[in-house]
C-alpha cells in the first residue's frame, strides 16, 4: 500500500525545497506524491454580479503560465527523483488556495501534506506563511508538515513533543509522529511545561497511555515549571537546537496558543525548525 502524500506548490524556492524534503524523508518508502499547484484570479467570482468577471482572455493566459511553470517542475523533480519506490502525479487546478486544497484531499484520499513554512513571499520575519497557517487550523483530515525554505533534509536529532497531559491521544492520531521517528531515527522529548501543580489523576492516566502509544519508538519526559507555554517550548527548542517540533492541534486551542503571534515571531527570528501539526480525531 502507498503512503499518499500531497505537496502543495507555488513554483518558489521554498516550495521546491520541500518537494525535495518530502522525497528524501520518504527514499525507503512506496509512496504516491502529488504535487498540487492551484492557480486563480483575485476577483474571480461566479456568484458575485457586482464584480466584473476577469476576461476569457485573462483566465487562459494564467491557465498557460501554470501549465508551463508545471512542465518545468517535472523536469527539475523527475531530475531529483529516479526513485522506483515512488510515483508522482503534477496537479494543476482553478481555484482558491484551500478550496483546491480541501477537494484534492478527499479526491486522492491523501494522507500526509508536506508543505513549505512560507511561499513566494517569503518574508523572513514571519515564520508561517498564510497559507501554511491555513492549512494547519483549517485541515482535520490529515497532519500537515511544514518545511522552512532554509532546511535541507538532514535527520532531525530530535522531534520535541509539547503535550498538557489533558488530551486522550489515539494511536491514529500520532501515527505520523511515530512514523517519522522511526524513519529518521529520532528521539521524541514529551516535553510538558507545568505550573507547579501535581499531574491530576486524568493527566497520570494520558501519560501512562502516551508511553504505550509511543512504545515503538524512543523517546524520553521533560518537565520545565512556572513559565507559559510559548516561554518554555522556545526556551526548550533553542537550548537543545532541536531540529522538529510535532503537535497535536486540538480544535483551535493549542494551534493559537503555540503559534500566537509573539511565538511566532521568536520561533521565526531564532529558529527554523520543521512543524509537525497534527490532529485531534475526535473534532
Amino acid at each position: 500500500m502507498k503512503k499518499r502524500i500531497l505537496i502543495p506548490t507555488d513554483f518558489s524556492k521554498n516550495a521546491f525545497n520541500a518537494i525535495k524534503y518530502a522525497i528524501e524523508l520518504y527514499k525507503r518508502e512506496y509512496c504516491e506524491f502529488f504535487i498540487l499547484h492551484s492557480y486563480y484570479l483575485p476577483g474571480y467570482s461566479k456568484d458575485n454580479l457586482l464584480v466584473p468577471e476577469p476576461s476569457e482572455k485573462k483566465l487562459i493566459e494564467v491557465k498557460e503560465r501554470s501549465e508551463k511553470n508545471i512542465e518545468k517542475l517535472k523536469v527539475k523533480v523527475q531530475f531529483n527523483d529516479g526513485n522506483t519506490n515512488h510515483k508522482i502525479h503534477f496537479l494543476n487546478e482553478f481555484g482558491p488556495f484551500y478550496d483546491v486544497l480541501k477537494k484534492t484531499i478527499e479526491k486522492e484520499d491523501i494522507e500526509l501534506i508536506i508543505m513549505a513554512t512560507r511561499g513566494e513571499t517569503d518574508d523572513k520575519n514571519v515564520i508561517l506563511g498564510s497559507n501554511a497557517v491555513k492549512t494547519m487550523e483549517k485541515n482535520r483530515n490529515c497532519p500537515v508538515f511544514a518545511i522552512p525554505g532554509n532546511v535541507m533534509f538532514k535527520d532531525p536529532n530530535e522531534i520535541v513533543f509539547p503535550t498538557s497531559f489533558k488530551t486522550h491521544y489515539k494511536e491514529k492520531e500520532l501515527a505520523t509522529l511515530i512514523e517519522i521517528s522511526r524513519l529518521t531515527n529520532a528521539p521524541i522529548r514529551i516535553l510538558h511545561v507545568q505550573k507547579g501543580k501535581e499531574l491530576s489523576k486524568e493527566q497520570l492516566e494520558n501519560k501512562t497511555l502516551l508511553d504505550r502509544i509511543l512504545d515503538s519508538t524512543t523517546f524520553t519526559h521533560h518537565e520545565l515549571y512556572n513559565v507559559d507555554l510559548q516561554e518554555g517550548v522556545r526556551c526548550f527548542v533553542q537550548s537543545r537546537e532541536s531540529e522538529m517540533i510535532a503537535f497535536v492541534n486540538k480544535k483551535h486551542n493549542f494551534f493559537e496558543s503555540i503559534f500566537s503571534n509573539p511565538m511566532v515571531k521568536e520561533l521565526g527570528m531564532h529558529t527554523n525548525v520543521p512543524l509537525l501539526a497534527m490532529h485531534d480525531l475526535r473534532n
